[in-house]
């Protein structure tokens, strides 16, 4: 059981990892957007943050759960995951359009 719950830390941090990445790509991006909208940019790229840490935490709730309780956490997890995957990439989208 505890090489099953290590394999899904591993997986949703990899995830996170390369969101993380595609995350500091797109600063570069907004970094160099016109004036007008970097505030507006800004803002998206911290709300972005703030889900990067909010998957980080639930990561560390599932790292310190006790072996009985910790696939209870994964649903919760996952939707919080899967939030950040969609602002991301709804973020990432409206970068290219502009």
């Amino acid at each position: 059981m505890m090489a099953k719950r290590e394999a899904y830390i591993a997986s949703i941090k990899a995830q996170l990892d390369e969101l993380n990445i595609s995350m500091t790509v797109m600063e570069a991006k907004v970094a160099a957007s016109k004036e007008a909208m970097k505030e507006q940019y800004a803002k998206e790229i911290q709300k972005l943050h703030v889900q990067s840490q909010q998957v980080r935490d639930k990561l560390d709730e599932i790292k310190s759960a006790s072996e009985n309780n910790w696939e209870s956490m994964i649903n919760t997890t996952e939707k919080v995951r899967d939030a950040f995957v969609n602002s991301c990439h709804y973020f990432k989208a409206q970068l290219k359009e502009d």
